[in-house]
């Protein structure tokens, strides 16, 4: 089950977010295991950096594992996105799939803490948004 969750006043395409979310669980054969997925603005996703990673400033997303029936959860900042789908040239949308797939990735325990990790992580996102 997908749980989309918008807690700021911009309009979200939260068909295409629960799409790609089913689709990833699909593709990597994950059963019975359920993603909720939220979007903040800035102050919100500062304060929960702040909280959990030590860093005082914004962040496109951060995810949370769950435990047994939750994959997890997903925190993004779509004021981020924005900002992030401008400095890339891409899509609102096109970015917003990316890092929505760069979270899922996490939630299955993937890691971009080194350079080695960050370029996997790309390389199976990218796998993956292709297929969509």
């Amino acid at each position: 089950m997908i749980e989309v969750n918008n807690k700021i006043r911009t309009k979200i395409n939260e068909r295409l977010v629960e799409k790609v979310a089913v689709k990833f669980l699909d593709y990597y054969k994950i059963k019975n295991k359920s993603v909720s997925i939220a979007f903040v603005g800035d102050a919100t996703m500062t304060r929960l950096n702040r909280e959990y990673r030590k860093k005082n400033k914004a962040t496109d997303i951060l995810s949370f594992a769950g435990e047994g029936s939750e994959l997890g959860e997903l925190i993004i900042d779509y004021a981020q996105i924005k900002r992030q789908a401008l400095k890339y040239s891409k899509t609102v949308e096109d970015e917003l799939v990316f890092i929505l797939v760069h979270g899922l990735l996490h939630l299955l325990g993937y890691d971009d803490e080194t350079e080695k990790g960050r370029l996997r992580m790309i390389e199976l996102g990218e796998k993956f948004i292709k297929k969509l």
